[in-house]
């Protein structure tokens, strides 16, 4: 199958329409319309509803463009790295990474990385530890941080040299809001909003079988869109520290203290680019040395 193919198809499934889809890719309408018959023979499934209106996606049409998007971004990054082979002094680095207060540790790295390597261009995903995952999995990140205990058996690891402390975020006027710590008993009967994995995990972690006690109305993946909620009396959130920056709003630890470690995760017998692979040494370098120190 050609790549250029798929990169077709995928604009055609964006613009929803072969006329604009034609013109912004410099070939025929006919030449086009010749190409997708081609990849429906290919695949033996129609991809698009055609009408006079446009081109919607059937089914298999949705589920190859979710592949298609895939593999795209996959030979593109490869010819990338292949291009950057001998471009020691550049290049790309793609990161997943979680919502902290603490990637000021990643970002002091790469600005000092970049004093000798000034042509390293890093490109950061933040998502949920799953997200990241799947994505590392399929070869679209170099490296992830993650937060809480990773497949040590899985991947190439390093502990980041940072714990994520849990609190909640309410807003100064909430009678919470004068607490100096917050127990398990202050969040009962309180609307929650909190990311799925802190609940499936860190909950259970802190509060053990009485987590079905607590009233989670609500998840939520960027503690931004969780904040607005906050701040508009839908919920109180349950947060790292240091991820809201709101006048109105305040947060607050919860007693016992709750903490989660962070890790610096690649895969096992990954190859990267050499500008990569000296800034991942470099990552591990500067952490391993801190590993002694924390809980």
């Amino acid at each position: 199958m050609d790549i250029k193919l798929l990169k077709n198809f995928l604009q055609i499934a964006r613009l929803g329409n072969m006329t604009k889809a034609s013109q912004s890719l410099y070939i025929t309408q006919s030449a086009l319309s010749k190409q997708m018959k081609e990849l429906e023979d290919e695949f033996g499934r129609p991809l698009f509803f055609r009408s006079s209106e446009g081109m919607n996606l059937t089914e298999e049409g949705m589920l190859l463009r979710k592949r298609a998007e895939d593999i795209v971004s996959l030979f593109e990054k490869t010819k990338q790295e292949f291009e950057e082979l001998d471009e020691i002094t550049g290049g790309d680095v793609h990161v997943g990474a979680l919502e902290s207060c603490h990637m000021d540790i990643f970002s002091r790295e790469l600005l000092s990385f970049r004093r000798n390597y000034p042509g390293l261009r890093c490109h950061i995903i933040s998502g949920m530890t799953v997200q990241v995952e799947e994505m590392l999995d399929r070869g679209l990140l170099d490296f992830i941080i993650i937060s809480g205990i990773p497949n040590l058996n899985k991947y190439n690891h390093v502990r980041y040299p940072a714990n994520d402390e849990w609190g909640i975020v309410v807003r100064k006027d909430h009678p919470l809001a004068k607490k100096e710590k917050i127990t398990f008993e202050n969040l009962l009967n309180q609307n929650l909003i909190i990311s799925t994995q802190g609940l499936s995990e860190e909950m259970t972690k802190w509060c053990g079988q009485d987590v079905d006690k607590l009233k989670i109305t609500d998840t939520v993946n960027l503690a931004y869109n969780g904040s607005v909620m906050v701040r508009e009396k839908v919920c109180i959130m349950l947060s790292y520290k240091g991820l809201i920056n709101d006048s109105e709003l305040v947060w607050i630890p919860l007693h016992p203290k709750l903490s989660t470690p962070t890790y610096l995760l690649w895969r096992k017998y990954q190859v990267f680019t050499p500008v990569v692979e000296l800034f991942l040494k470099q990552l591990v370098k500067s952490f391993e040395p801190k590993n002694s120190i924390l809980p």
